[in-house]
């Protein structure tokens, strides 16, 4: 997408700034589109904009960053800026997103929860080829610390 097409969706757009507001809007937009609250694991965000009436979201951070999704063993990279079009349990012609693939990096422009029953979510690249994974894989730490586990005892 063209600097100017970007910038055009970004008219009319709500827009965040400062690490702490732009990280608890992030997931605030997450939990609003049902995607899991951490697809989008961006520590040093400076500005999130989301132009509700085309569904254009963009988050910018201080540097690119890499992410390592312990659950699946996947290593995620995200640009200096992400953007994508967002509706319901969907991000559609993302930018700046790429997962580690073997020894190359693959572009990612799509992510779907098709079935929410199945609790999947599926990755494709520009050229259509897909992956899916459990949705579980992208909660958030602190959501599996809120779980009670069974047969924890205090102590250690």
């Amino acid at each position: 997408m063209s600097n100017q097409m970007i910038e055009s969706q970004r008219e009319g757009a709500e827009v965040y700034n400062g690490a702490e507001l732009c990280k608890k809007q992030s997931i605030t937009l997450l939990e609003e589109l049902h995607l899991p609250r951490g697809l989008l694991p961006l520590e040093s965000m400076e500005e999130v904009g989301y132009n509700r009436s085309t569904g254009f979201v963009w988050l910018k951070q201080k540097n690119p960053t890499t992410h390592v999704f312990k659950k699946i063993g996947k290593t995620v990279w995200y640009a200096q800026e992400v953007t994508a079009f967002v509706e319901d349990r969907r991000m559609k012609r993302m930018t700046g997103v790429k997962s580690r693939e073997i020894l190359i990096w693959v572009s990612l422009s799509d992510m779907c929860i098709d079935d929410p029953e199945s609790k999947r979510i599926t990755f494709k690249t520009p050229a259509g080829l897909g992956r899916s994974f459990p949705v579980s894989a992208f909660e958030l730490p602190a959501e599996e610390a809120e779980k009670p586990k069974e047969g924890a005892e205090d102590g250690n």
